[in-house]
């Protein structure tokens, strides 16, 4: 169970810190690409992935894909806590789950049972009440989380398309997207750099190596857990979806004083309803 504690706690941090930054007039982009840089060398040295062996047969079309992805959904993750605060974005980005799913229905014709049907019905009015927001300011500001929602779960679908693919371990393809990631994003950093003279500075590579460890550290421990609980990796499931959305609210309600209205609660508390019908679906 502490590897599922730490999981939580260094995703819900990665919130935290992003919401942090903007004190410090930091740059989100450079922090990203340095984010990259740490988690790359964490990622060669704990779990020694073996790029050499990798040939032309690899799944390249989504090591590419992933490697534009990331970066880019993580400017947006970025955006959406700024605007729409840390318990909206982590509610938005652990529904994302829907997603994956219904591709199972729609692409993969998984059959589907009763709860997890209950469970996809009652995700959806979670998301409209998650969204909702009351001031005429952030009318438009909803699409950042909508992007993180829909973004996080084609990433779901493309990590599980690496999963079935044995020939390759799924740390090394890790290490490949890393390294894809990171090109990525020193291109959008030197284009920033260029277009809006922005400097490269010391507190953005500090705050990148800090995102940079929590970030990996929640892959880490979340491989882990599944480990740990292989008999049953709905436990995990629930676990870290529930305690994100739970801890995250308790991170942006008190610490950062984020005013949620009754509707944004209704959606919290249907969000993990949905999670819950969902997992059990697994179960039984």
């Amino acid at each position: 169970m502490i590897y599922l504690i730490l999981s939580i706690i260094c995703s819900v941090t990665v919130g935290v810190l992003f919401k942090t930054v903007r004190r410090y007039s930091a740059s989100v982009m450079q922090i990203v690409m340095w984010n990259y840089v740490f988690a790359l060398l964490l990622c060669y040295f704990v779990f020694n992935p073996a790029p050499l062996s990798i040939d032309d047969d690899a799944p390249w079309t989504i090591y590419i894909t992933l490697s534009i992805l990331l970066p880019t959904i993580f400017l947006f993750l970025a955006a959406s806590i700024r605007h729409m605060g840390i318990v909206k974005t982590d509610a938005a980005q652990r529904l994302s789950l829907i997603i994956p799913i219904l591709a199972a229905y729609f692409i993969f014709r998984e059959g589907f049972n009763v709860l997890k049907i209950i469970g996809l019905i009652i995700a959806f009015p979670a998301i409209l009440l998650i969204l909702n927001k009351s001031d005429k300011q952030g009318n438009k500001k909803w699409i950042f989380p909508a992007v993180v929602l829909i973004g996080f779960g084609i990433v779901d679908i493309l990590f599980k398309q690496i999963a079935l693919y044995t020939k390759v371990s799924y740390t090394t393809s890790l290490f490949i997207i890393f390294c894809g990631a990171l090109i990525i994003s020193i291109l959008l950093v030197i284009n920033d750099v260029m277009t809006c003279k922005t400097k490269v500075l010391t507190k953005n590579i500090l705050f990148g190596a800090l995102i940079g460890l929590f970030n990996f550290g929640n892959i880490l421990f979340y491989l882990k857990a599944h480990r740990v609980f292989a008999e049953n990796p709905s436990t995990v499931f629930a676990s870290m979806n529930i305690g994100v959305i739970v801890l995250g609210s308790f991170a942006g309600v008190f610490l950062f004083k984020e005013k949620i209205s009754i509707l944004n609660y209704a959606g919290i508390f249907l969000a993990l309803a949905a999670i819950l019908f969902i997992t059990l679906s697994q179960v039984y």
